[in-house]
């Protein structure tokens, strides 16, 4: 079982549309929704989760793509400049899912994409500003 955590960018013209059931329909994977932002006459924005084999990912994000839904990696949108990153720690209390960690012997914070979901909770808090969420 392979995962994926991707963003997805619905046009307009899809908001309406049954995009992501009819998705899980075609292919065989488990899914949970990690943040959401879907109103009328605007783009749509959603954060998954997602598990299965990788051919039922790959055959899903293409499908997606033919359909029109605009679909990236979340590590894309959420990231840490290490050139402004002081590693002073203040994001690692905020953040749900242990994404920033501190290495207790390099006193370092290091950044894991594969556990973020997007919350932006680190965005305020981070005194140098170094993480940034570009939705």
């Amino acid at each position: 079982m392979s995962e994926r955590r991707i963003v997805l960018r619905f046009p307009t013209e899809l908001i309406d549309q049954p995009v992501i059931s009819t998705m899980l329909e075609r292919h065989e994977l488990r899914f949970n929704i990690l943040r959401a932002h879907i109103t009328p006459d605007e783009e749509g924005l959603m954060v998954l989760g997602l598990e299965g084999t990788e051919q039922d990912l790959d055959g899903a994000m293409q499908w997606m793509r033919d359909q029109g839904v605009g679909v990236q990696p979340l590590e894309r949108d959420v990231v840490r400049d290490e050139e402004k990153c002081t590693h002073c720690g203040a994001c690692i209390n905020i953040c749900p899912t242990g994404a920033l960690s501190m290495d207790v012997e390099t006193r370092e914070v290091s950044f894991d994409p594969d556990k973020c979901v997007a919350c932006g909770l680190c965005v305020p808090v981070c005194p140098p500003r170094a993480m940034s969420v570009s939705f």
